[in-house]
Protein backbone atom coordinates (compact mmCIF):
# COMPACT_ATOMS: atom_id res chain seq x y z
CA UNK A 1 0.00 0.00 0.00
CA UNK A 2 0.97 3.65 -0.72
CA UNK A 3 2.26 5.26 2.34
CA UNK A 4 1.56 9.04 0.48
CA UNK A 5 -1.09 11.15 1.22
CA UNK A 6 -2.40 14.62 0.16
CA UNK A 7 -4.03 17.38 2.12
CA UNK A 8 -5.62 20.79 0.63
CA UNK A 9 -6.68 23.55 2.49
CA UNK A 10 -9.37 25.95 0.58
CA UNK A 11 -8.52 29.68 1.71
CA UNK A 12 -9.96 32.77 0.83
CA UNK A 13 -7.72 33.93 -2.01
CA UNK A 14 -6.11 30.54 -2.48
CA UNK A 15 -6.03 26.98 -2.46
CA UNK A 16 -2.80 24.83 -2.02
CA UNK A 17 -2.17 21.26 -1.77
CA UNK A 18 0.42 19.43 -0.51
CA UNK A 19 1.45 15.98 -1.30
CA UNK A 20 3.07 14.10 1.83
CA UNK A 21 4.92 10.92 3.39
CA UNK A 22 3.19 10.07 6.63
CA UNK A 23 7.16 11.57 8.51
CA UNK A 24 6.13 15.04 7.13
CA UNK A 25 8.47 15.07 4.08
CA UNK A 26 6.71 16.85 1.33
CA UNK A 27 7.20 15.95 -2.36
CA UNK A 28 4.97 18.13 -4.18
CA UNK A 29 3.27 21.96 -3.19
CA UNK A 30 0.76 24.34 -5.53
CA UNK A 31 -1.18 26.76 -5.14
CA UNK A 32 -4.24 27.94 -7.46
CA UNK A 33 -5.61 31.62 -7.05
CA UNK A 34 -9.22 31.69 -5.95
CA UNK A 35 -11.17 34.94 -6.68
CA UNK A 36 -13.32 36.55 -4.37
CA UNK A 37 -16.25 38.56 -5.14
CA UNK A 38 -17.50 41.61 -3.59
CA UNK A 39 -20.86 42.35 -4.71
CA UNK A 40 -21.25 45.85 -3.02
CA UNK A 41 -22.64 46.52 0.69
CA UNK A 42 -22.01 43.62 2.42
CA UNK A 43 -21.91 40.92 0.16
CA UNK A 44 -19.07 38.99 -0.13
CA UNK A 45 -19.39 35.69 -2.19
CA UNK A 46 -17.13 32.58 -4.06
CA UNK A 47 -18.12 30.29 -6.51
CA UNK A 48 -18.31 26.77 -5.01
CA UNK A 49 -17.28 25.09 -7.99
CA UNK A 50 -14.18 27.15 -8.18
CA UNK A 51 -13.30 25.38 -4.88
CA UNK A 52 -13.35 22.34 -6.85
CA UNK A 53 -11.68 22.95 -10.18
CA UNK A 54 -8.48 24.74 -7.95
CA UNK A 55 -8.44 21.95 -6.11
CA UNK A 56 -8.01 19.76 -8.69
CA UNK A 57 -5.53 21.47 -10.37
CA UNK A 58 -3.24 21.93 -7.48
CA UNK A 59 -3.84 18.10 -6.49
CA UNK A 60 -2.35 17.65 -9.97
CA UNK A 61 0.99 20.00 -9.81
CA UNK A 62 2.02 18.30 -6.64
CA UNK A 63 1.81 14.49 -8.54
CA UNK A 64 3.23 16.02 -11.31
CA UNK A 65 6.39 17.66 -9.20
CA UNK A 66 6.52 14.32 -7.21
CA UNK A 67 6.24 12.26 -10.47
CA UNK A 68 4.58 9.08 -9.01
CA UNK A 69 2.25 7.25 -10.54
CA UNK A 70 -1.60 7.52 -10.23
CA UNK A 71 -2.00 4.50 -7.39
CA UNK A 72 0.74 6.19 -5.48
CA UNK A 73 -1.66 8.58 -3.13
CA UNK A 74 -3.57 6.13 -0.77
CA UNK A 75 -5.77 9.06 0.77
CA UNK A 76 -6.81 13.06 0.48
CA UNK A 77 -7.93 15.53 2.92
CA UNK A 78 -8.99 18.72 2.49
CA UNK A 79 -9.09 21.36 5.39
CA UNK A 80 -11.02 24.91 4.69
CA UNK A 81 -12.32 28.30 5.51
CA UNK A 82 -14.68 27.58 8.39
CA UNK A 83 -17.53 30.33 9.02
CA UNK A 84 -18.82 30.40 5.52
CA UNK A 85 -21.66 28.45 4.21
CA UNK A 86 -22.94 27.35 1.34
CA UNK A 87 -26.46 25.33 -0.41
CA UNK A 88 -26.51 22.22 -2.49
CA UNK A 89 -29.33 20.42 -4.70
CA UNK A 90 -29.99 17.08 -4.29
CA UNK A 91 -26.84 15.96 -6.75
CA UNK A 92 -24.47 17.89 -4.82
CA UNK A 93 -24.23 20.67 -6.72
CA UNK A 94 -24.09 24.26 -5.68
CA UNK A 95 -27.44 26.21 -6.16
CA UNK A 96 -26.09 29.23 -3.65
CA UNK A 97 -22.38 30.97 -4.03
CA UNK A 98 -20.23 30.37 -1.16
CA UNK A 99 -21.97 33.17 1.53
CA UNK A 100 -18.17 33.69 2.61
CA UNK A 101 -16.82 34.70 6.10
CA UNK A 102 -16.54 38.15 4.98
CA UNK A 103 -20.02 38.34 4.14
CA UNK A 104 -21.82 40.57 6.95
CA UNK A 105 -25.10 40.79 5.12
CA UNK A 106 -26.96 38.24 8.12
CA UNK A 107 -25.73 41.09 10.71
CA UNK A 108 -29.60 41.46 11.62
CA UNK A 109 -29.80 37.71 12.31
CA UNK A 110 -26.93 37.39 14.33
CA UNK A 111 -28.57 40.45 16.75
CA UNK A 112 -31.50 38.43 17.07
CA UNK A 113 -29.66 34.98 17.87
CA UNK A 114 -28.21 36.77 20.37
CA UNK A 115 -30.87 38.52 22.01
CA UNK A 116 -32.95 35.31 22.14
CA UNK A 117 -30.75 32.50 22.03
CA UNK A 118 -27.92 34.10 22.94
CA UNK A 119 -26.51 31.94 26.29
CA UNK A 120 -27.83 28.97 25.34
CA UNK A 121 -25.73 28.81 21.58
CA UNK A 122 -22.73 29.78 24.01
CA UNK A 123 -23.62 26.98 26.16
CA UNK A 124 -23.80 24.81 23.56
CA UNK A 125 -21.75 25.11 20.92
CA UNK A 126 -18.98 26.88 22.63
CA UNK A 127 -19.39 30.08 20.82
CA UNK A 128 -21.23 33.10 20.68
CA UNK A 129 -23.35 34.07 18.35
CA UNK A 130 -21.70 35.97 15.23
CA UNK A 131 -21.49 35.69 11.93
CA UNK A 132 -21.61 31.95 10.96
CA UNK A 133 -23.78 29.57 9.66
CA UNK A 134 -27.37 29.44 11.79
CA UNK A 135 -27.37 33.52 10.42
CA UNK A 136 -26.37 32.89 7.25
CA UNK A 137 -29.14 30.42 6.34
CA UNK A 138 -32.01 32.10 8.05
CA UNK A 139 -30.91 34.94 5.92
CA UNK A 140 -31.21 32.62 2.82
CA UNK A 141 -34.27 31.33 4.10
CA UNK A 142 -35.71 34.88 4.90
CA UNK A 143 -34.13 36.95 2.11
CA UNK A 144 -34.34 34.47 -0.49
CA UNK A 145 -36.68 31.82 -0.26
CA UNK A 146 -36.94 31.08 -4.29
CA UNK A 147 -33.21 29.97 -4.03
CA UNK A 148 -33.70 28.79 -0.46
CA UNK A 149 -36.41 26.13 -1.81
CA UNK A 150 -33.74 24.55 -4.09
CA UNK A 151 -31.01 23.89 -1.03
CA UNK A 152 -31.19 20.18 0.37
CA UNK A 153 -28.34 20.74 2.51
CA UNK A 154 -26.03 23.85 3.86
CA UNK A 155 -22.12 22.58 3.99
CA UNK A 156 -19.04 24.39 4.71
CA UNK A 157 -16.50 24.11 2.11
CA UNK A 158 -14.49 21.25 2.94
CA UNK A 159 -17.52 18.83 2.69
CA UNK A 160 -18.46 20.31 -0.41
CA UNK A 161 -15.08 19.97 -2.32
CA UNK A 162 -14.66 16.58 -0.92
CA UNK A 163 -18.58 16.13 -1.65
CA UNK A 164 -17.73 17.00 -5.12
CA UNK A 165 -14.68 14.91 -5.90
CA UNK A 166 -16.35 12.00 -4.38
CA UNK A 167 -19.58 12.54 -6.03
CA UNK A 168 -21.67 12.60 -2.99
CA UNK A 169 -25.54 13.80 -3.53
CA UNK A 170 -27.09 16.13 -1.03
CA UNK A 171 -28.03 12.94 0.97
CA UNK A 172 -24.72 11.95 1.88
CA UNK A 173 -23.23 15.64 2.70
CA UNK A 174 -22.08 15.78 5.98
CA UNK A 175 -19.82 18.36 8.24
CA UNK A 176 -16.98 17.32 10.72
CA UNK A 177 -16.72 17.90 14.25
CA UNK A 178 -13.98 20.84 14.02
CA UNK A 179 -16.81 23.13 12.53
CA UNK A 180 -19.53 22.74 14.97
CA UNK A 181 -18.75 25.93 17.66
CA UNK A 182 -19.21 27.83 14.67
CA UNK A 183 -22.97 26.31 13.46
CA UNK A 184 -25.31 28.22 15.64
CA UNK A 185 -27.23 24.55 15.95
CA UNK A 186 -25.21 22.12 17.33
CA UNK A 187 -24.62 20.39 20.68
CA UNK A 188 -20.93 20.46 20.58
CA UNK A 189 -19.92 18.08 23.69
CA UNK A 190 -22.24 15.20 22.20
CA UNK A 191 -21.27 16.20 18.52
CA UNK A 192 -24.87 16.39 17.51
CA UNK A 193 -26.99 18.93 16.34
CA UNK A 194 -29.50 20.49 19.22
CA UNK A 195 -32.96 20.00 19.03
CA UNK A 196 -33.49 23.04 21.19
CA UNK A 197 -31.14 24.86 19.17
CA UNK A 198 -32.47 23.89 15.74
CA UNK A 199 -36.39 24.71 16.90
CA UNK A 200 -35.89 27.96 18.36
CA UNK A 201 -33.59 29.51 15.39
CA UNK A 202 -36.33 27.84 13.02
CA UNK A 203 -34.05 26.08 11.05
CA UNK A 204 -35.27 23.59 8.77
CA UNK A 205 -33.16 20.06 10.27
CA UNK A 206 -33.58 17.95 6.76
CA UNK A 207 -31.60 21.08 5.15
CA UNK A 208 -28.14 20.07 7.97
CA UNK A 209 -25.52 17.83 7.23
CA UNK A 210 -25.20 14.64 9.56
CA UNK A 211 -22.21 15.09 11.89
CA UNK A 212 -18.81 12.90 11.60
CA UNK A 213 -15.01 12.75 12.72
CA UNK A 214 -12.97 14.52 10.55
CA UNK A 215 -11.11 11.00 9.97
CA UNK A 216 -14.19 9.37 8.66
CA UNK A 217 -13.83 8.38 4.59
CA UNK A 218 -16.62 9.74 3.31
CA UNK A 219 -16.26 8.40 0.04
CA UNK A 220 -13.72 7.52 -3.27
CA UNK A 221 -12.76 10.25 -6.43
CA UNK A 222 -14.83 9.97 -9.25
CA UNK A 223 -13.36 9.14 -12.43
CA UNK A 224 -13.50 12.11 -13.75
CA UNK A 225 -11.93 13.59 -10.35
CA UNK A 226 -9.70 11.30 -10.43
CA UNK A 227 -8.79 12.28 -14.31
CA UNK A 228 -8.58 15.50 -13.01
CA UNK A 229 -6.19 15.24 -10.02
CA UNK A 230 -3.59 12.67 -12.10
CA UNK A 231 -4.72 9.83 -9.37
CA UNK A 232 -6.76 6.52 -9.24
CA UNK A 233 -10.07 6.71 -9.39
CA UNK A 234 -11.69 5.38 -5.86
CA UNK A 235 -8.73 7.03 -3.84
CA UNK A 236 -10.11 7.34 -0.50
CA UNK A 237 -11.60 11.18 0.53
CA UNK A 238 -11.44 11.49 4.54
CA UNK A 239 -14.05 14.12 5.99
CA UNK A 240 -11.44 16.81 6.49
CA UNK A 241 -11.84 19.88 8.98
CA UNK A 242 -11.50 23.48 9.58
CA UNK A 243 -8.47 25.22 8.71
CA UNK A 244 -7.92 26.55 12.31
CA UNK A 245 -8.29 23.35 13.56
CA UNK A 246 -5.82 21.75 10.24
CA UNK A 247 -2.83 24.24 11.39
CA UNK A 248 -3.30 23.32 14.80
CA UNK A 249 -2.96 19.97 13.49
CA UNK A 250 -0.09 20.46 11.50
CA UNK A 251 1.96 22.53 13.92
CA UNK A 252 1.73 19.47 16.61
CA UNK A 253 -0.18 21.33 18.98
CA UNK A 254 -2.22 18.61 20.41
CA UNK A 255 -1.35 17.77 24.11
CA UNK A 256 -3.18 20.05 27.07
CA UNK A 257 -1.99 23.38 27.68
CA UNK A 258 0.34 23.82 24.17
CA UNK A 259 -0.58 27.02 22.87
CA UNK A 260 -0.71 27.93 19.48
CA UNK A 261 -0.36 31.54 17.62
CA UNK A 262 -1.50 31.40 14.37
CA UNK A 263 0.30 35.27 13.00
CA UNK A 264 -1.22 35.33 9.60
CA UNK A 265 -3.81 37.87 8.10
CA UNK A 266 -5.80 37.03 11.27
CA UNK A 267 -3.52 36.97 14.61
CA UNK A 268 -5.22 33.93 16.26
CA UNK A 269 -4.00 32.15 19.62
CA UNK A 270 -5.58 29.00 20.54
CA UNK A 271 -5.11 27.41 23.79
CA UNK A 272 -4.94 23.30 23.71
CA UNK A 273 -7.33 21.86 26.48
CA UNK A 274 -8.81 18.65 27.66
CA UNK A 275 -12.35 19.69 28.50
CA UNK A 276 -14.97 21.69 26.65
CA UNK A 277 -15.67 24.86 29.19
CA UNK A 278 -17.99 27.16 27.42
CA UNK A 279 -16.88 31.17 28.24
CA UNK A 280 -20.00 31.95 29.60
CA UNK A 281 -18.63 35.10 32.07
CA UNK A 282 -16.31 36.62 29.48
CA UNK A 283 -17.34 35.57 25.97
CA UNK A 284 -13.89 35.89 24.94
CA UNK A 285 -12.57 32.42 24.26
CA UNK A 286 -14.11 30.18 21.63
CA UNK A 287 -13.79 26.43 22.38
CA UNK A 288 -13.50 24.61 19.19
CA UNK A 289 -13.10 20.99 18.99
CA UNK A 290 -9.98 19.77 17.63
CA UNK A 291 -9.19 16.95 14.84
CA UNK A 292 -8.46 14.44 18.03
CA UNK A 293 -10.91 13.05 19.96
CA UNK A 294 -10.59 14.33 23.44
CA UNK A 295 -8.88 17.60 22.33
CA UNK A 296 -10.12 21.19 22.47
CA UNK A 297 -8.68 24.36 21.37
CA UNK A 298 -9.80 27.84 23.58
CA UNK A 299 -9.29 30.73 20.72
CA UNK A 300 -9.93 34.01 20.16
CA UNK A 301 -8.86 36.19 17.50
CA UNK A 302 -8.03 39.82 16.39
CA UNK A 303 -7.17 40.99 12.57
CA UNK A 304 -3.44 41.41 13.85
CA UNK A 305 -1.98 40.52 10.93
CA UNK A 306 -4.67 42.97 8.27
CA UNK A 307 -2.64 46.03 10.81
CA UNK A 308 0.79 45.10 9.87
CA UNK A 309 0.05 45.74 6.43
CA UNK A 310 -1.96 48.38 6.66
CA UNK A 311 1.07 50.04 8.14
CA UNK A 312 2.98 51.07 4.58
CA UNK A 313 -0.46 53.09 3.74
CA UNK A 314 -0.68 54.92 6.69
CA UNK A 315 2.64 55.13 7.85
CA UNK A 316 4.77 55.38 4.09
CA UNK A 317 2.33 56.27 1.44
CA UNK A 318 3.00 52.88 0.19
CA UNK A 319 -0.01 50.11 -1.11
CA UNK A 320 -0.96 48.00 1.86
CA UNK A 321 1.29 45.37 2.24
CA UNK A 322 3.63 46.91 0.30
CA UNK A 323 7.06 44.37 1.40
CA UNK A 324 9.85 46.82 0.75
CA UNK A 325 8.13 49.61 2.72
CA UNK A 326 7.26 46.99 5.32
CA UNK A 327 10.72 45.75 5.98
CA UNK A 328 11.62 49.65 6.49
CA UNK A 329 9.33 49.87 8.91
CA UNK A 330 9.92 47.15 10.99
CA UNK A 331 13.93 48.01 11.02
CA UNK A 332 12.86 51.20 12.60
CA UNK A 333 10.83 50.00 15.05
CA UNK A 334 13.51 47.59 15.85
CA UNK A 335 15.35 50.60 17.18
CA UNK A 336 12.35 51.89 19.06
CA UNK A 337 11.68 51.28 22.81
CA UNK A 338 8.64 50.95 24.39
CA UNK A 339 6.85 54.27 25.72
CA UNK A 340 3.92 55.44 26.35
CA UNK A 341 2.39 55.46 23.55
CA UNK A 342 -0.42 52.90 23.16
CA UNK A 343 -2.42 51.32 20.20
CA UNK A 344 -5.80 50.17 20.11
CA UNK A 345 -6.21 47.81 17.39
CA UNK A 346 -9.68 47.73 16.76
CA UNK A 347 -10.26 49.63 13.79
CA UNK A 348 -13.20 47.88 12.45
CA UNK A 349 -14.91 46.97 15.84
CA UNK A 350 -13.74 44.32 18.51
CA UNK A 351 -14.32 40.36 17.39
CA UNK A 352 -13.80 38.41 20.91
CA UNK A 353 -15.41 39.35 23.22
CA UNK A 354 -17.69 41.08 20.75
CA UNK A 355 -17.54 44.91 20.95
CA UNK A 356 -18.91 46.29 17.20
CA UNK A 357 -18.46 49.96 18.01
CA UNK A 358 -15.07 50.06 19.65
CA UNK A 359 -12.50 51.77 17.66
CA UNK A 360 -8.88 51.80 17.25
CA UNK A 361 -6.32 54.03 17.46
CA UNK A 362 -2.71 55.64 18.94
CA UNK A 363 -3.51 56.79 22.55
CA UNK A 364 -0.89 59.42 24.41
CA UNK A 365 1.92 60.04 21.13
CA UNK A 366 3.43 62.70 21.92
CA UNK A 367 6.05 64.87 20.17
CA UNK A 368 9.25 62.72 19.80
CA UNK A 369 7.15 59.95 18.50
CA UNK A 370 8.60 58.56 15.13
CA UNK A 371 7.43 56.07 12.91
CA UNK A 372 9.61 53.02 14.72
CA UNK A 373 7.45 53.84 18.11
CA UNK A 374 3.73 54.11 15.62
CA UNK A 375 4.68 50.68 14.24
CA UNK A 376 6.02 49.04 18.14
CA UNK A 377 2.98 50.29 19.61
CA UNK A 378 0.34 48.28 16.73
CA UNK A 379 3.06 45.13 17.65
CA UNK A 380 2.92 45.43 20.74
CA UNK A 381 -1.11 45.75 20.68
CA UNK A 382 -1.58 42.03 19.40
CA UNK A 383 0.55 41.30 22.57
CA UNK A 384 -1.60 43.07 24.78
CA UNK A 385 -4.34 41.34 23.09
CA UNK A 386 -3.21 37.64 23.58
CA UNK A 387 -2.60 38.32 27.31
CA UNK A 388 -6.17 38.68 27.92
CA UNK A 389 -6.91 35.78 25.85
CA UNK A 390 -4.68 33.78 28.01
CA UNK A 391 -5.70 35.60 31.28
CA UNK A 392 -9.20 34.36 30.59
CA UNK A 393 -8.08 30.76 29.77
CA UNK A 394 -6.04 30.51 33.17
CA UNK A 395 -9.83 31.00 34.75
CA UNK A 396 -11.55 28.55 32.72
CA UNK A 397 -9.08 26.28 32.92
CA UNK A 398 -6.48 26.74 36.16
CA UNK A 399 -5.23 23.40 35.73
CA UNK A 400 -3.29 24.09 32.86
CA UNK A 401 0.32 24.09 32.59
CA UNK A 402 1.33 26.74 30.08
CA UNK A 403 4.94 26.52 29.21
CA UNK A 404 5.53 28.05 25.89
CA UNK A 405 4.04 29.58 22.49
CA UNK A 406 4.41 27.74 19.05
CA UNK A 407 4.15 30.77 16.51
CA UNK A 408 3.30 29.66 12.67
CA UNK A 409 2.18 31.73 9.83
CA UNK A 410 3.78 35.24 7.91
CA UNK A 411 4.05 37.26 10.87
CA UNK A 412 6.14 34.22 12.50
CA UNK A 413 9.17 35.30 10.27
CA UNK A 414 9.49 38.70 12.71
CA UNK A 415 11.55 38.26 15.17
CA UNK A 416 10.70 41.45 16.82
CA UNK A 417 7.42 40.47 17.18
CA UNK A 418 7.68 37.21 18.32
CA UNK A 419 9.88 39.02 21.12
CA UNK A 420 7.45 41.14 22.21
CA UNK A 421 4.80 38.60 22.34
CA UNK A 422 6.92 36.40 24.67
CA UNK A 423 7.73 39.24 26.94
CA UNK A 424 4.00 40.34 26.96
CA UNK A 425 3.02 36.41 27.83
CA UNK A 426 5.83 35.72 30.04
CA UNK A 427 6.59 32.72 27.89
CA UNK A 428 9.18 31.44 25.36
CA UNK A 429 7.98 31.46 21.68
CA UNK A 430 9.34 28.81 19.24
CA UNK A 431 9.16 29.56 15.92
CA UNK A 432 8.78 25.87 13.96
CA UNK A 433 10.63 24.99 10.57
CA UNK A 434 8.51 26.38 7.72
CA UNK A 435 5.84 24.18 6.66
CA UNK A 436 2.33 24.66 4.91
CA UNK A 437 1.16 23.80 8.19
CA UNK A 438 -2.47 23.33 7.14
CA UNK A 439 -1.90 21.33 4.38
CA UNK A 440 -0.15 19.32 6.47
CA UNK A 441 -2.83 19.23 9.26
CA UNK A 442 -5.11 17.48 6.53
CA UNK A 443 -2.82 15.11 5.24
CA UNK A 444 -2.25 13.64 8.73
CA UNK A 445 -6.04 13.00 9.04
CA UNK A 446 -6.17 11.93 5.59
CA UNK A 447 -3.56 9.16 7.14
CA UNK A 448 -5.08 8.53 10.17
CA UNK A 449 -8.73 7.85 8.06
CA UNK A 450 -7.22 5.17 5.72
CA UNK A 451 -5.16 3.37 8.79
CA UNK A 452 -1.26 4.46 7.73
CA UNK A 453 -0.98 6.71 10.98
CA UNK A 454 -2.45 5.04 14.20
CA UNK A 455 -1.60 7.98 16.69
CA UNK A 456 -2.37 11.05 15.10
CA UNK A 457 -1.35 12.91 18.07
CA UNK A 458 2.19 11.40 17.93
CA UNK A 459 2.52 11.70 14.29
CA UNK A 460 1.84 15.84 14.65
CA UNK A 461 4.36 16.28 17.51
CA UNK A 462 7.09 13.45 15.62
CA UNK A 463 6.70 15.90 12.60
CA UNK A 464 7.32 19.07 13.99
CA UNK A 465 10.43 20.92 14.27
CA UNK A 466 12.21 23.72 16.52
CA UNK A 467 13.91 27.13 13.89
CA UNK A 468 13.93 29.37 16.80
CA UNK A 469 13.43 29.67 20.55
CA UNK A 470 12.58 33.71 21.58
CA UNK A 471 12.54 34.03 25.13
CA UNK A 472 10.89 37.09 27.40
CA UNK A 473 13.14 39.83 27.47
CA UNK A 474 14.18 39.89 31.44
CA UNK A 475 14.52 43.99 30.87
CA UNK A 476 11.48 44.56 29.35
CA UNK A 477 9.00 42.64 31.68
CA UNK A 478 8.30 44.61 34.62
CA UNK A 479 7.98 47.69 31.80
CA UNK A 480 5.55 45.77 29.54
CA UNK A 481 3.28 44.65 33.07
CA UNK A 482 2.96 48.32 33.22
CA UNK A 483 1.83 48.89 30.58
CA UNK A 484 -0.75 46.44 29.95
CA UNK A 485 -2.44 47.78 32.83
CA UNK A 486 -2.60 51.05 30.88
CA UNK A 487 -3.43 49.23 27.79
CA UNK A 488 -6.78 47.56 29.45
CA UNK A 489 -7.96 51.38 30.61
CA UNK A 490 -7.08 52.57 27.02
CA UNK A 491 -9.20 49.55 25.79
CA UNK A 492 -12.39 50.34 27.99
CA UNK A 493 -12.29 53.72 26.56
CA UNK A 494 -12.10 52.63 23.23
CA UNK A 495 -14.23 49.87 23.33
CA UNK A 496 -17.30 51.95 24.42
CA UNK A 497 -19.87 52.72 21.96
CA UNK A 498 -18.39 56.56 22.44
CA UNK A 499 -14.86 56.64 22.22
CA UNK A 500 -12.79 59.76 23.64
CA UNK A 501 -12.25 62.22 21.49
CA UNK A 502 -8.43 62.83 23.20
CA UNK A 503 -7.33 59.73 21.34
CA UNK A 504 -6.00 59.66 17.32
CA UNK A 505 -8.45 57.38 16.12
CA UNK A 506 -7.66 55.36 12.34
Amino acid sequence: MSELVVGVDVGTQSVRAGLYATDGACLGDATVPLALHRRGGDIVEQDPEGFTAATTQAIAACVRTARCGPGAVAGIAVAAQMAGILGIGDGGLAVTPYDSWLDTRSRGEVDWIASRLGADVLRLTGCPPMIAHAPKIRWWQHQRPAVYAHVRRFVVPSAFVAGRLSGLSAAESYIDWTHLHFTGAADAASGQWSPALVSALDIDPGRLPRIVAPTTVVGGLTTAAAAACGLAPNTPIAAGLGDTAAGTLGAGVVRAGQILDTAGTASVLGISTARFRPDLGARTLVAMRAASPGQWVALAYLAGGDLVRWLPHVLAGRPAGDALALAALLAEAEGARPARLLFVPHLAGRLLPAAPHARGGWVAPDLATGRGDLVRSVLESVAFEYAGFLARARVLHPELELREVRVIGGGSRNRLWNRIKATVLKLPYVRLEPRAFTTWGAALVAAAAVGLVHDLEGAALGAAATAERVDPDPQLLTRYADRLADYRAALEVLASPAPATSAVTA
